[in-house]
Order: structure tokens, then sequence, then C-alpha cells
């Protein structure tokens, strides 16, 4: 994606849906978590009278947007850093609470298009897949990692059944410096052909990409500050691409709404005793068919909404832990 990227803007996938359960209204606040090439903000911007403030960790996406801040006029402020710490810079603008809050979890696509970011198992570039553009690279990563950590982290974060086999490969190899070495690395140790279905080098980039940028972490603490900062009826909206974040925002979703889960019939009825933050969430949304004809990244976009109760915040109410679901037990 080139500089002149919000001339002729990427569309995000959802995009209508997740505005018609945002619902934004003249003079609301909305927090756009993931800014990328702006969709979302400049969606809810052109729907009503509105202010959003925008985050994104990649400043290139900050820097980008510069023209979409001006187009707006004081309507759009952007924040270069994670969605987990809005709560730090709503505090520090005196803002005690907003309308209504969207993520979208994830690479994004102009990560993605860009070789030198190191995200992509489709072009050559360096390994590195840092969403900040600081910290620890995935080539400092994979070149210096035990092989059982790395092991640990394909099988966590991909899901990756015979992850030792791939980690073995891995450090067999090293020094890996390029993509398409480490796709090529992975394939090889796991017996890919061009011909079969799915490409394990994919979920295996997912897997070292999460653990870099400490995303499902990210999910969590961002999830818990739409709990804080959500007026009463205001909306979370989050789109997700895999089942990892899927089930994380789903349970969080639900434990928070009361529904703890189907108990056996056989034990005595517990009344609920967490507060409930947010409403029944709503069912989940998946791209129509034209959106896909569009879209082919948004197959596996999953769209989650949930509204705030009445239910006033307190630091000292227990939560539910929204924790990260084991995967099954790999093999060698």
């Amino acid at each position: 994606m080139t500089s002149d990227s919000f001339s002729a803007p990427h569309i995000p996938v959802l995009l209508d849906e997740v505005i018609e359960a945002l619902s934004p209204v003249e003079g609301g606040i909305y927090i756009d978590g993931t800014f990328g090439a702006g969709g979302y903000s400049r969606a809810i911007l052109e729907k009503a009278d509105t202010q959003v403030i925008a985050f994104d960790r990649d400043p290139d996406a900050i820097r980008e947007g510069a023209s979409l801040v001006e187009k707006y006029k004081g309507r759009l402020r952007l924040v270069n850093d994670c969605f987990s710490n809005i709560g730090h810079h709503l505090d520090a603008l005196d803002i005690k609470a907003v309308d209504g809050m969207v993520f979208d979890i994830g690479v994004s696509s102009m990560q993605i298009d860009r070789p030198e970011r190191g995200f992509s198992i489709q072009a050559d570039g360096p390994l590195d897949m840092r969403m900040a553009q600081t910290g620890l690279s995935a080539e400092e990563f994979l070149n210096n990692a035990q092989e059982k950590d790395i092991a640990d982290v394909l099988y966590l974060y991909g899901e990756e059944r015979q992850s030792r086999r791939v980690a073995r490969a891995i450090v067999a190899a090293r020094p890996l410096t390029t993509t398409f070495q480490l796709a090529k690395v992975i394939r090889q140790s796991l017996g890919y052909r061009p011909f079969d279905k799915k490409d394990p080098a994919a979920h295996c980039f997912q897997a070292i990409r999460i653990h870099l940028n400490r995303e499902l972490d990210e999910l969590k603490d961002g999830l818990q500050t739409a709990e804080r900062f959500l007026k009463s009826k205001g909306c979370l909206a989050v789109v997700t691409f895999h089942s990892l974040e899927d089930r994380i925002v789903k349970h969080f979703m639900r434990e928070h709404a009361g529904q703890t889960g189907q108990v056996s019939r056989h034990q005595p009825v517990i009344p609920q005793q967490n507060p409930v933050f947010f409403s029944k969430p709503a069912r989940p949304v998946r791209a129509g068919e034209a959106e896909l004809a569009r879209n082919p990244r948004a197959r596996s976009a999953t769209l989650r909404a949930v509204y705030r109760t009445e239910t006033p915040f307190s630091e000292d109410i227990s939560r539910p832990d929204t924790h990260i679901p084991r995967s099954r037990r790999q093999s060698a």
C-alpha cells in the first residue's frame, strides 16, 4: 500500500455491520482501537457529528492517517499506542465514558501488503513481524530462542500439533533472515505439497506474530477497558479473524453478561454472584457473499457485539478471567 492509501481507502471487513451495531449518535465519542487505514473511523465520522479517538501501535498507520485528521477538523484524534492503554489516555483527557468501541483484531492489510514488514508468506522480506516496529523481531526470536520455547509458541498460538518437529527444523536451519527461508523450512518439515489445501506456514507465521506482539494479552486488556469506559447502552464491537481470538471474545462477552455456561440438571441452581456489565451478546455476524467476492480476507472474519448495562464499574469487583483456551496435546 502506498503513501496515498487514504485517497483510495482500504475498506475494512464487515463495515456496514459494525456501523449498524455502533449506531453512532450526534455528539457521541467513539474509540477505534485498531485504526489501520482508518476505515471504521471514517465511517463513524461520516455517519454522525461525532468524535473519534483512534489508536494504533504502528507508527506508519498514525503517520498516514494525518490527512484524515486534517479532513475532519478536530473530530479525529490519533494516538500511537496499543489499545490496551486506551484507559490511560482517556484518563489523561478527562473522558469518563464513551459511546462505543470497535476493535479489528490481528494484522492489518497495510502490514501484510508490505513485504518489508515481514508478515506475509506470499512475498519475500525480512523476518520482522513487529506491529509497533520496536522490540524483539521474528529474526531475533527464531535465531536465539530455545527449541522448546519455539515449539510452545507454535503449539499455543498456531495450534500446530507437530510443533516440536517444526521447531527442530527451525533450529537446524539457523540463521534464518527472510520470510521465504522460514516458510520453506516449515513446509519441508511438515511435508507440504503445493497442491495441499492448507499451507502450514500460514498458521506458524500467525503464531510467531501473535507471540511477538502479545496480541492475545492486548485483546484481553482491551476488552476489560471497554467494561470500564462504555456508557450505559454503549456498544463494544469486535472483529476477529481466527479461533483463538474469537474464543477469547466469546467467553468474555458471555461471562460478563452473566452467562456462565450450562450446569448439570442434577446440581442446585446457584444465583449469579458477579455483576452483569453487558447485555446478552448478539449472534455472531459473518460476511455475506457480496463482501466475500470483493474481499477474500473477510472469509475468516467474525463480528461479535454487546451493549453495556447500567451496572457501575468498580475496581473492587471480582471479574471472570478471560483465559486463553488450551489446545490439544501436540505430537512429535
